[in-house]
């Protein structure tokens, strides 16, 4: 059994009683936000649901074991958009729900993975919507989500929630710790919504002098030292939602310092910047990019340049108000 991330545990721990006492449901959901590895706690729920041998665990050598370590189980099904960024469809859903009635190869249970389950069409949500209505006993569906509430009500109503949270800065911090073998500024950790996978891949990655070059660049603007915003626009297009995430968080910490909070996790650039940025022209802008970025995240095909072009000149014209 692989190791899991300290924050799974307790979510594994549920799913361990759930199996020893034989009531896992047929149903259910697996909340997780991006960059907490939960996938990892899916393959050993989904290894364990397999396993012939026992019951909260997999062996490891029996036959379906081996079958589901070399990814060719019959009776294991994962339902993933054809293309990244594509939806679920439904033919897909399809398919599995076809799988949910056919009886099992192994004489065993069936179990089809559907992530991320938010991806599914209108129209995949109410072929699944059918099969969840009238479950098999000897089918298991796991639905797994970064965002739960874009799925028909319907469904979730008919599922058994599980949820993982972010783990807290001093977890989390621990665990980049190790991972990295050197001391993180908790900010990090915040900057990825306390996500430490992200957050490790940020430091990895360089990400780290990225967002300060951003932030650098972002505050002479506000400043007026810079009036080039069409070239920041530019740049921050390239990697738009990643780039627009780092902004927002920053704008809420300058809110932060505002108020007078104080906490190791607030970027060392809200000072600064707070200096020239009210807390209202701060809450402004901030809630004016939460809407941008729902707007970019739903709708890739938009100018992006020019809607990040207009958001600056508006968090610029109310330094001046």
């Amino acid at each position: 059994m692989t190791e899991l991330y300290p924050w799974l545990s307790p979510l594994w721990n549920e799913w361990k009683k759930s199996l020893e006492a034989g009531r896992f449901p047929n149903s259910s959901i697996v909340n997780a936000p991006l960059g907490l590895g939960v996938e990892k706690a899916v393959d050993q729920l989904t290894a364990s649901l397999m396993c012939i041998n026992y019951e909260s665990e997999a062996c490891g050598f029996c036959h379906s074991c081996e079958l589901m370590k070399s990814g060719s189980h019959p009776d294991f099904h994962v339902i993933s958009p054809e293309k990244e960024g594509k939806a679920i469809t439904v033919d897909q859903i399809r398919s599995s729900n076809r799988w949910a009635q056919e009886s099992s190869q192994l004489n065993g249970l069936r179990v089809i993975v559907v992530s991320p389950a938010e991806a599914m069409n209108e129209s995949a949500s109410n072929a699944l919507l059918k099969t969840l209505e009238e479950p098999s006993s000897e089918c298991v569906f796991i639905l797994v989500s970064q965002n739960s509430h874009r799925l028909m009500p319907t469904i979730v109503s008919r599922c058994q929630q599980f949820s993982v949270a972010t783990p807290s800065l001093e977890v989390g911090g621990q665990w980049l710790k190790q991972e990295l073998g050197k001391d993180v500024p908790d900010y990090v950790l915040a900057l990825n919504d306390n996500a430490p996978l992200l957050a490790k891949a940020m430091v990895e990655e360089g990400g780290l002098e990225s967002s300060q070059q951003l932030f650098d660049r972002f505050l002479k603007i506000i400043q007026r030292s810079d009036f080039n915003l069409m070239q920041l626009a530019s740049e921050i297009a390239k990697d738009s939602i990643v780039q627009l995430s780092w902004l927002w968080h920053l704008l809420s910490d300058v809110q932060k310092v505002h108020f007078g909070i104080q906490s190791q996790s607030i970027l060392p650039s809200a000072q600064a910047l707070s200096s020239t940025l009210s807390y209202q022209a701060a809450h402004k802008s901030s809630s004016q990019l939460l809407v941008l970025l729902e707007q970019l995240k739903q709708h890739p095909g938009l100018n992006t340049e020019l809607l990040i072009m207009n958001w600056l000149i508006a968090t610029c014209e109310e330094t001046c108000s």
